[in-house]
């Protein structure tokens, strides 16, 4: 009989000791092993976070979610997350809560990013909330940006710059056949009347210094007849006509020297000219040939990103989980 009792102590002693060590793994592994503070954030979309979600203060530990709430707030709903952390842990005030997670494939966690402030957040208090980025919706968002920019912008762009560019190019033949007839023309016809002008140039100089001295020489006579009295200011009007000739002397010369320098810019000019015009209509030569390759590229690169987007959007798992393209090379 006392071997049998003292079976069943030992028995129950040995239940007794593994009923605690499992309570005591289950609080362990719930985060409930000591006295908590609470906290709540508020978030737009809390996709992944339930109760039970660790709470990391700078990658640490130290609690777990308890309760999400939603939130009305008039047309658009709101989610309230409580979370306990370890009794009397700092919080600085400008601190942020992040839904966030640490690895691709990693669970949900709520990180709190420690803040600079020297302020500390009282329990129950409201931390500032940071949704996480969804990597899938803002490829889907992307993708989707770059079909209607293609659809809507760069298609009427392109068809809008075909006749452009034809125009441009009937133009330059038009320009290029001007410059080859009438403004060879218009150029010889330029180069003679400035020859001309350079020649009678002196003879005209010549002329107005011949009349100057007539002039001088008349005055010289008039001055004889005339009284004393008026004599004076005929010597005045005498001088400044005098300064009047050799102003427009000089103003003679320095024509002169003008209508030499155009005649040198146009002639040194005149290949420089051509060679424009040529790299002109070789430009809007190669826009017309290669037009039509740019529309069908473009094209076909609009069609495969609608189509990859698609795809992703129909299977996001295609971006983790994609089957690599069969190599022709090896059999089947």
């Amino acid at each position: 009989m006392r071997n049998n009792k003292l079976n069943y102590v030992i028995v129950g002693s040995f239940v007794l000791a593994m009923l605690f060590g499992l309570i005591f793994s289950i609080a362990m592994l719930t985060g409930r092993t000591g006295a908590t503070d609470s906290y709540y954030a508020v978030y737009r979309n809390v996709t992944g976070v339930k109760f039970g979600t660790q709470v990391l203060y700078e990658g640490f530990p130290i609690g777990q979610v308890e309760e999400v709430t939603p939130v009305a707030q008039g047309a658009a709903m709101s989610f309230r997350v409580d979370f306990s952390v370890t009794k009397g842990w700092r919080i600085p005030e400008d601190s942020i809560a992040k839904i966030a997670a640490p690895g691709l494939l990693s669970a949900i966690t709520l990180s709190l990013n420690a803040g600079k402030s020297e302020k500390v957040l009282k329990p129950s208090s409201q931390v500032n909330g940071q949704e996480a980025a969804n990597v899938f919706a803002v490829v889907s968002s992307v993708a989707d940006q770059i079909s209607l920019l293609a659809e809507k912008d760069i298609r009427p762009l392109l068809n809008n710059l075909t006749p452009l560019l034809a125009s441009f190019t009937k133009t330059s033949d038009n320009f290029g056949g001007i410059l080859a007839g009438d403004g060879s023309v218009l150029i010889s016809d330029l180069v003679s009347l400035t020859g001309d002008l350079s020649k009678r140039v002196p003879g005209i100089a010549d002329d107005i210094q011949e009349i100057t001295a007539g002039i001088n020489q008349s005055t010289k006579e008039l001055s004889t007849l005339l009284t004393e009295k008026n004599r004076k200011q005929i010597e005045s009007l005498i001088g400044n006509m005098d300064t009047a000739a050799a102003n427009f002397t000089n103003l003679s010369g320095n024509l002169d020297g003008l209508i030499k320098d155009l005649n040198n810019v146009v002639t040194d000019n005149k290949s420089k000219i051509d060679a424009s015009v040529v790299d002109a209509r070789y430009v809007a030569g190669s826009l017309a040939r290669h037009i039509d390759a740019l529309n069908q590229n473009m094209e076909a690169t609009s069609r495969n990103m609608y189509e990859f987007s698609r795809q992703i959007r129909l299977n996001p798992g295609l971006l983790l989980g994609g089957t690599p393209p069969r190599d022709e090379a090896t059999p089947k």
